[in-house]
């Protein structure tokens, strides 16, 4: 868990969860754009970054279970979960499991981007068990690929590979479990040429909150939010949805 700088008068602390293969760096250019009165805490898993020889974890179930308590111990003020792609996957089941803590409060809000509505199901083949060849090449087919700069260092993709075929197989292996809605408001977000997550499958994220629901789309594709321009824009639609409970008079 990283907090790249504590704001110890924030008014919302706002947790932010990686896309697979991502660590919390990916956050660092929000720190800037994003209101005082609004900590970030990113969250680091294993296999990336600062934890990279750590080993990632392969099960969805365990990473929540991992993560959860690491959240607690850090909700000593109203809070939201933000994710994007896997890490949307991440934030929901990390709600779903706080939800269950009768001690611990429920988010001020769950925003979630380019994922498509955990209870649909995956169309196609897994690619988890694929060779490194095929796997790199499966990413690239689906996700828009793995950034040209890793894939000319041989030594730097093998050290990334494993954290970012954990995270597949974990998100792969999955199994979405119905259970009773979550009562916090619910912001979805997501790029308007992304196939992976469409905007009918990001439509049905509603299902799972009774709070009142948000979409908003942006242009660009899986990773829209990567374009610096769109990225603002986004940061801008995050900090209004989780402030105006506590900050009534913002943009008024």
């Amino acid at each position: 868990m990283l907090s790249f700088a504590p704001r110890p008068g924030a008014h919302v602390r706002l947790f932010c969860f990686s896309h697979a293969g991502g660590g919390a760096a990916m956050y660092r250019a929000w720190l800037d754009a994003l209101p005082a009165t609004i900590e970030l805490c990113a969250v680091q898993l294993p296999g990336r970054e600062s934890r990279l020889r750590e080993p990632a974890f392969t099960s969805m179930q365990r990473l929540v279970e991992a993560v959860v308590p690491e959240l607690v111990a850090r909700i000593d003020r109203p809070y939201a979960l933000f994710g994007h792609s896997m890490g949307a996957l991440v934030a929901f089941e990390a709600a779903r499991a706080l939800r269950s803590m009768a001690s611990v409060p429920q988010p001020v809000r769950l925003l979630v981007s380019g994922r498509r509505a955990p209870h649909l199901p995956e169309t196609e083949t897994p690619m988890h068990p694929l060779s490194d060849t095929d796997f790199v090449a499966e990413i690239g087919r689906r996700y828009g690929g793995i950034p040209d700069e890793v894939l000319r260092h041989r030594e730097l993709l093998e050290l990334l590979l494993p954290g970012l075929r954990a995270d597949i197989t974990a998100i792969e292996t999955h199994a979405f479990v119905p259970g009773s809605r979550l009562g916090c408001p619910l912001t979805v977000f997501g790029g308007e040429a992304d196939a992976r997550a469409t905007r009918e499958q990001l439509a049905a994220w509603q299902l799972h909150c009774d709070g009142a629901t948000r979409t908003r789309m942006f242009r660009g594709g899986h990773f829209y939010l990567n374009d610096p321009a769109v990225r603002a824009d986004l940061i801008s639609e995050v900090a209004r949805d989780v402030l105006p409970v506590h900050e009534p008079s913002l943009g008024g």
